[in-house]
């Protein structure tokens, strides 16, 4: 009977990672366009916040019916990167707040190589320039498709700039963390989510006040509102966990450069199902961008079964050589194997 290899496994898991991000992000978009569009709920601080807690609850229940098993590690690394990652979300709002579309557009592409220039800098992770190319291309359709103008002011582009750094430091936290500790996904959601979650209830209605003018505990919760606030925290259960298995997966650039598929697929989806103004423009950098993804794919494959190639081409020799000094070992160590070991000794001698 045909088993499935370890590798297959892998890139299966992976595909089933990527699929369930995509779904799950695009549906959630959706629902909260129509909570702040329609509905008027503006809150998305506050909102993160709850999504945080629901997903954390979901875990517990999770880990009671034994679907996973609660793994405790380092409670410092956990709890820095807990706060980290909610400072993140809350400057990513915020840099939306103080800036333009265009220029939060412009933030949110600044991610991808500020995360190359991090990995290369501290880790000595390498990336070709056949990888390099194909998120140039990446960068340039998302660039077309949604930044539409670049109005600047010093506040706006400080914010911004800290929230690239924490959002990169976090989702490279996330891939490291995961393999230091050897934890899943599951786990390292599971330990770390109340302290996001509480980072953001804190600071979530103080930011959302700041930006709307309104008082998340004043507004008027209709049963429909209510709906789609229950609707959206339970899609982010899906939309938190798919994060933290792609990252694990993959890697903080692959992440990002998904997001930016999640994105495109976001602006077809508005135009098909919403009805949003739509342009040529757009297309065209849907279309660059999508090319970008590709290309991007197929250098990853390639590198990918270079290095297995590699892996597989030393093992032989490994053996070869462990084999070499095994037979070492058996006719007198550090002598020549051809000459009888009596020999060896009488010179020794």
């Amino acid at each position: 009977m045909w088993k499935m290899g370890e590798s297959q496994k892998f890139q299966l898991g992976t595909i089933g990672a990527l699929s369930l991000s995509v779904v799950s992000s695009v549906s959630i978009v959706i629902c909260n366009k129509a909570l702040i569009s329609t509905l008027g709920f503006t809150f998305a601080t506050t909102l993160t916040s709850w999504h945080l807690l629901v997903t954390f609850c979901s875990l517990h229940m999770a880990l009671w019916m034994k679907f996973f098993e609660h793994k405790p590690f380092d409670a410092s690394s956990v709890m820095g990167f807990g706060i980290l990652n909610g400072i993140s979300i809350g400057l990513l709002n915020l840099s939306l707040g103080f800036n333009s579309v265009g220029f939060y557009q412009m933030t949110k592409l600044a991610i991808i190589p500020c995360t190359v220039l991090l990995e290369t800098l501290f880790f000595k992770k390498k990336f070709s320039r056949s990888v390099q190319f194909s998120l140039s291309i990446l960068l340039l359709g998302v660039g077309v498709a949604t930044v539409t103008d670049l109005q600047l002011n010093a506040l706006g582009s400080f914010l911004s700039l800290l929230a690239v750094l924490t959002t990169c430091v976090a989702q490279i936290m996330t891939n490291t963390i995961q393999k230091k500790f050897k934890v899943s996904s599951t786990q390292l959601l599971y330990q770390s989510c109340p302290y996001q979650a509480i980072t953001l209830f804190v600071i979530g209605p103080f930011l959302d006040g700041l930006l709307t003018n309104q008082n998340v505990f004043s507004f008027a919760y209709t049963p429909q509102v209510l709906f789609f606030i229950v609707l959206s925290c339970l899609i982010s259960v899906s939309v938190n966990f798919s994060t933290f298995l792609v990252i694990g997966k993959t890697s903080a650039v692959t992440y990002q450069v998904l997001g930016h598929l999640k994105t495109c697929l976001v602006l077809a989806f508005g135009y098909i199902l919403l009805r949003d103004p739509f342009s040529g423009r757009n297309i065209l950098g849907i279309l660059i961008a999508i090319v970008g993804m590709v290309l991007y794919s197929y250098y990853c494959t390639l590198e990918s079964q270079r290095k297995a190639n590699e892996v597989s081409q030393q093992l032989p020799q490994t053996r070869e050589s462990e084999g070499a000094k095994l037979l070492g070992v058996e006719n007198g160590s550090g002598n020549d194997p051809k000459i009888p070991a009596w020999k060896n000794k009488d010179l020794q001698a």
